[in-house]
């Protein structure tokens, strides 16, 4: 399959090329698409033919749901069966944005796209691109992150070239996502709200709004055996190709031991990466060291995280050692995500 990439401008969105996407998409087929969080996989999410191909091309598990995105907020009552009062208050503080809420969901909404739940999670994106093409293409757009299941999600047009090109119709070149973590995730289907899987809209900024909201056991405790019912919380998820170890502790002796895991690793002959930040990256004598950017400023490192996981790839490291990153506000999703991609493999010093 030829896989078709077009570069979108936000100041003048091409009509024309939006059609061409929005005809693939009610055709059955497949476009990637730029979000304010990550690069979305997007096909009919109310046709389940579509709903598979979505599995097929990122070789994702069936039982793994899809996220609805929706670009009118009337939309999500054909496909929510019910919209309690919080999840319209959220919706009115949190909507179009990286939010995504789960609803019971209503017979439009095939069991191939919410992995066999009675569940269907729904986000609403404030991104530009992602409005204009989910407009076009009927309203109900299914998409997971646009990379091969288990890998660093995309964060640029060119890592989406780099998984699935060949695999999909088309992708939508909006440059480099905002965010560049996944949207939060909220059970609205329960009292009080569960959150299941942590992102920029933060536990305190919810609470603030709709009064107590619980944090989900599963991601707690990963290995529970607890079914999940969010996207990525079943299986490993963001992981780079080199073994990736995360260090926690005070800043000092963090630094001192991955110097010395650094160069017990080089020792045995390995090629070691280093995982930084701005304020550290100069004391890393061993490896090829990466900074996320400034630790004062949680955003920017998430917005770098997939692409340093992703540029470690290119560098053929054997082993990863990363900072830890606390939970003050987005900093618990940076490492949530940190630990999936790990597999959870943790070093406290």
């Amino acid at each position: 399959m030829d896989t078709q990439v077009r570069k979108l401008n936000y100041d003048q969105i091409d009509a024309e090329v939006m059609k061409e996407a929005g005809d693939i998409i009610r055709a059955g087929g497949l476009v990637a698409f730029p979000t304010e969080t990550v690069y979305g996989l997007g096909g009919d999410a109310l046709n389940p033919e579509s709903s598979k191909k979505i599995y097929a091309a990122k070789g994702r598990p069936s039982d793994n749901p899809l996220i609805v995105h929706i670009e009118e907020r009337a939309d999500l009552y054909k496909i929510a069966a019910r919209v309690p009062e919080k999840a319209e208050k959220m919706m009115d503080a949190f909507w179009p944005g990286p939010l995504t809420l789960i609803f019971q969901k209503t017979d439009l909404v095939p069991n191939e796209t919410t992995g066999g739940l009675d569940t269907v999670a729904v986000r609403m994106p404030s991104d530009g691109i992602a409005a204009a093409f989910i407009r076009t293409a009927g309203g109900f757009i299914a998409a997971p992150s646009a990379n091969v299941s288990g890998r660093p999600s995309t964060t640029t047009a060119a890592h989406v070239v780099e998984d699935l090109s060949g695999r999909i119709e088309m992708i939508l070149d909006g440059g480099q996502a905002v965010i560049g973590l996944e949207s939060t995730i909220v059970d609205m289907s329960v009292e009080p709200p569960v959150i299941l899987r942590p992102g920029a809209i933060t536990k305190d900024m919810m609470e603030a709004v709709i009064g107590p909201v619980e944090i989900d056991k599963a991601i707690i405790a990963p290995n529970s055996g607890i079914k999940p019912k969010a996207p990525g919380m079943k299986y490993r998820h963001y992981a780079p190709r080199a073994d990736l170890t995360i260090v926690e502790g005070a800043s000092d002796r963090v630094v001192e031991a991955m110097n010395r895991m650094a160069e017990e690793a080089e020792a045995s002959g390995k090629k070691v990466g280093i995982i930084a930040t701005d304020e550290t990256v100069s004391r890393y004598p061993h490896g090829i060291v990466m900074s996320l950017g400034a630790r004062s400023n949680e955003e920017e490192i998430a917005m770098h995280l997939f692409e340093v996981l992703r540029k470690f790839d290119d560098t053929d490291v054997d082993c990863i050692f990363s900072e830890s990153f606390e939970d003050a506000a987005i900093g618990a999703a940076i490492m949530n995500r940190l630990l999936k991609a790990a597999g959870h493999k943790v070093v406290r010093v």
